[in-house]
């Protein structure tokens, strides 16, 4: 075998860090149980953290689960939503909730956790679920979600999210 020089360059691109090997995995808060795929460990590489549940997630699920009517009737966009953990156990109870994630990969689990929990034709306890792109900063990503929803939202949720504030001093 014969060994490369010191300008030998190695690159390698996003799909060497992708880990789409999910598993239906079940959440339980109070009395409402999730089936979603998620991984059980994720690469930070390529920022696929919301390849799976976080515990600020889990925290924030309990605390909702046990404050139902501060949903009720709610529309709510959240951000970061990952796999949709949060975003979906707040369907059950809200009249319209948008999740977004920035990630391409992670918006298609997230997609099809979505389809995953939708509700039956019988079923009318469930709101409207839909997912958006959203990159913080990008306005126009922003003023769609906007124009989409001219109404605004009721609340605004995020858990284990991470923001960076710049200022030019």
């Amino acid at each position: 075998m014969e060994r490369g020089g010191e300008d030998d360059i190695v690159c390698l691109d996003e799909s060497f860090f992708i880990n789409d090997n999910y598993q239906l995995t079940t959440f339980t808060f109070g009395s409402q149980v999730l089936e979603l795929y998620c991984l059980q460990a994720a690469s930070t590489d390529f920022d696929l953290t919301g390849q799976l549940v976080w515990p600020g997630a889990v925290l924030l699920n309990d605390y909702l689960s046990k404050n139902t009517d501060m949903l009720h009737g709610c529309s709510i966009i959240e951000l970061g939503s990952g796999v949709g953990i949060t975003g979906i156990l707040c369907s059950r109870f809200c009249h319209k909730v948008l999740l977004t994630d920035h990630n391409e990969e992670v918006l298609k689990i997230l997609k099809k956790n979505i389809e995953l929990c939708q509700p039956t034709q019988d079923s009318t306890s469930f709101s409207v679920l839909q997912a958006e792109k959203l990159e913080w900063g990008n306005s126009d990503q922003l003023n769609r979600i906007l124009k989409e929803n001219p109404r605004g939202f009721n609340l605004i949720l995020g858990a284990d999210i991470y923001i960076q504030i710049c200022s030019k001093v």
